[in-house]
C-alpha cells in the first residue's frame, strides 16, 4: 500500500510537471524498455524459478547448500543483466524507433527518448537482483522489508528526481532528465535496503560463479519457457506503445497516467497476495501436497476476487472525480482529465483477470510446468492484436485499454480451465459461491455509488478541499457497506480477517 501510494504520489509529480504530451510521452516510452526487461527477468521468469528451486533447497538441502546457490545466482545473473544492459545502451536508438516509430514526426522527442533509455536501462541490473533477494526472504517468512523495498524505489524517485529535475535545467539539460536519473536512484534504494534484513537471517555473500550448479541449471531451466511465456505479454506491451504513439499527441501518457492507478489495486491486492502465497505454493509442491496447494489457490483467488470486483465498481463510476482530484492540476489540463478518466473506465473491467492471473501463473511454476502459461500468453496477444485492429480506427487509444482488459480476461479462463484438469479438479463449487456473495455485495455497493455521485455532484466538481471531501466519504461509506454485506453473507476469507483483527483488539 504504502508503495503504491507514493507510486501515485509519483504520477501526480510527473502530472503536474509535465502534464500529458512531449515530455512525459518520451519518459514514458524510454521506462518501458527496461521494464520490459524488468517483467521477464525481475518480476517474472528470474522471481518464479528462483524461489521455486530456493525453496526446494530450503526444505531438503542444508544450508550450506541454500546459501551458496543464492550468491551463485546473485554473481550469474548480476554478470549477465549487465551485459544486457550494454548492449542497450549501445542499440538504444534502435530500441526506441521500433517501439515508437512516430516520434520521429515530433522534432526532439525521438532524441530525448534515447537520452533517457540510455540513463534509465541500468535500473534492470539493480530491479532484478532486488526480486531476487526479495525471494529469498519471502522464502524464510520475511514479507514486510521486501514489500516496503519498493516504496524506497518511489522514494528515491521523487526526492532524487525532483530535486535532479530543478537542478538540470542550470546545465542545459530537460528536466524530464532528472526524473530518469531519480528512478535509477530509486533502483539502487530498492535494492541495498533489502540487505541488512538479509545478513540477519544468515546470509553471506560468496562472490563465485559456478555455471555448472545443478540448482542454476534448475534455474535457468525453468526461466526459458517461461521468458518464451512471458514474452507474448512483452510483445503485447510493445504493439500497443506503438499503436498509441500513431494515435494523438498526450495517448501514450492517458494510458500511462491509467494504468499506473488501475495499478494501485492490483498492487495492493493481486501482487501482494501473489507474493504472499508464491512460497506457500512451492512449499506444498516440494513436499507434494497437491490437495493443499489447490485450497491455497481457491482461497486466494476467492480473496483477489473479492478485493478486485470492488475496485473495478468504484473506478469505472468515480473514474473522473478521482483523476480530477489526483492529477487535474499545473500541466495536466481538464481535457486530459476526461481522456484519462475514460481509459481508466476501460483497463478496469480487466482489472479481476489481471489480479487473479498473478495467483495462477506461479500455480504453474510450483508445478515446474510453464507451458500453459505461454499458450495462455500467445492466445492473449492473438486476441490483443485482432481487436485493437477492429477497433483502434474508431476508439483510438481507448481500444488498447480495452483490448488489454479483454485479453487478460480470456488469459485467465485459459489457465483456470487447465488448472481444473492438470490438478483433477478443485473446488469450483466454493469459489462460485464466494463470487456470488460478492457480485450481491458488488452490486448493492454499486447502487450506492450511482446514487450518492449524483447526490454530491456539485462537491466532486467543486474546489480541491470539497472533492477531496466529497470522494472520501464516498469511498469510505461504500467500502463500509461492502464490507458489512460480505460480513453478513459470511464469505470465509473475509470473516477470517475480521475476527482476527477482533481478536487482537480484544486482547
Amino acid at each position: 500500500m504504502c508503495s503504491r501510494v507514493l507510486g501515485l504520489v509519483r504520477e501526480q509529480i510527473f502530472a503536474g510537471m509535465f502534464g500529458a504530451g512531449y515530455a512525459y510521452d518520451a519518459f514514458v516510452v524510454a521506462f518501458r524498455i527496461p521494464n520490459l526487461l524488468r517483467d521477464l527477468f525481475a518480476e517474472g521468469a528470474l522471481s518464479a524459478a528462483f524461489i521455486t528451486v530456493f525453496t526446494d533447497y530450503d526444505t531438503n538441502k542444508s544450508k550450506k547448500e541454500t546459501w551458496q546457490l543464492a550468491s551463485n545466482v546473485l554473481v550469474f545473473f548480476g554478470i549477465l543483466l549487465s551485459c544486457l544492459t550494454l548492449l542497450g545502451i549501445f542499440f538504444a536508438d534502435s530500441l526506441v524507433h521500433l517501439l515508437a516509430s512516430n516520434f520521429s514526426e515530433i522534432s526532439g522527442k525521438t532524441e530525448i527518448t534515447v537520452l533517457l533509455t540510455r540513463i534509465m536501462l541500468p535500473f534492470l541490473v539493480f530491479i532484478s537482483l532486488s526480486a531476487v533477494l526479495m525471494g529469498i526472504l519471502n522464502t524464510k517468512g520475511k514479507f514486510f522489508v521486501p514489500a516496503m523495498a519498493s516504496t524506497f524505489f518511489n522514494m528515491g524517485s521523487i526526492v532524487g528526481g525532483v530535486s535532479f529535475a530543478f537542478l538540470l535545467p542550470r546545465f542545459g539539460y530537460p528536466a524530464i532528465v532528472g526524473m530518469a536519473l531519480g528512478t535509477l536512484l530509486g533502483g539502487i534504494m530498492q535494492l541495498c535496503m533489502q540487505i541488512p534484513t538479509l545478513r540477519k537471517c544468515g546470509f553471506r555473500f560468496t562472490p563465485r560463479l559456478r555455471i555448472n550448479d545443478p540448482g542454476l541449471k534448475r534455474i535457468i531451466t525453468l526461466m526459458i519457457p517461461a521468458i518464451i511465456g512471458l514474452s507474448p505479454t512483452q510483445i503485447n506491451i510493445f504493439i500497443n506503445t506503438n499503436f498509441a504513439s500513431s494515435c494523438a499527441e498526450g495517448s501514450v501518457s492517458w494510458l500511462n497516467y491509467a494504468f499506473r492507478l488501475v495499478q494501485l489495486p492490483i498492487g495492493v491486492f493481486g501482487v501482494a497476495l501473489s507474493i504472499a502465497a508464491m512460497p506457500v505454493l512451492a512449499r506444498h509442491s516440494a513436499q507434494k501436497d497437491i490437495q493443499g496447494m489447490k485450497e491455497t489457490m481457491v482461497s486466494s483467488l476467492t480473496m483477489v476476487f473479492s478485493l478486485t470486483i470492488p475496485a473495478t465498481i468504484g473506478l469505472i463510476l468515480l473514474a473522473e472525480p478521482i483523476i480530477r482530484v489526483i492529477f487535474e492540476r499545473g500541466a495536466f489540463t481538464s481535457f486530459d482529465t476526461i481522456a484519462t478518466a475514460n481509459t481508466l473506465a476501460f483497463y478496469a473491467i480487466g482489472l479481476f483477470a489481471y489480479s487473479a492471473n498473478k495467483i495462477l501463473v506461479p500455480v504453474f511454476y510450483a508445478l515446474e510446468d510453464t507451458k500453459y502459461p505461454l499458450y495462455g500468453a500467445f492466445l492473449a496477444v492473438g486476441s490483443n492484436i485482432l481487436f485493437i485492429n477492429l477497433t483502434i480506427d474508431s476508439m483510438q487509444h481507448l481500444a488498447i485499454a480495452l483490448s488489454v482488459s479483454c485479453s487478460m480476461v480470456l488469459n485467465f479462463l485459459f489457465l483456470s480451465s487447465v488448472l481444473y484438469v492438470k490438478t483433477n479438479g478443485y473446488s469450483v463449487s466454493y469459489l462460485v459461491r464466494g463470487v456470488c456473495k460478492i457480485c450481491m455485495a458488488g452490486a448493492v455497493m454499486a447502487g450506492f455509488l450511482f446514487w450518492s455521485r449524483s447526490f454530491l455532484n456539485p462537491y466532486l466538481t467543486g474546489n480541491l478541499l470539497q472533492s477531496v471531501s466529497a470522494l472520501a466519504c464516498i469511498i469510505g461509506i461504500a467500502a463500509f457497506l461492502y464490507g458489512a454485506l460480505l460480513q453478513l453473507a459470511k464469505l470465509d476469507e473475509f470473516t477470517s480477517v475480521t475476527s482476527k483483527i477482533y481478536a487482537r483488539f480484544k486482547r
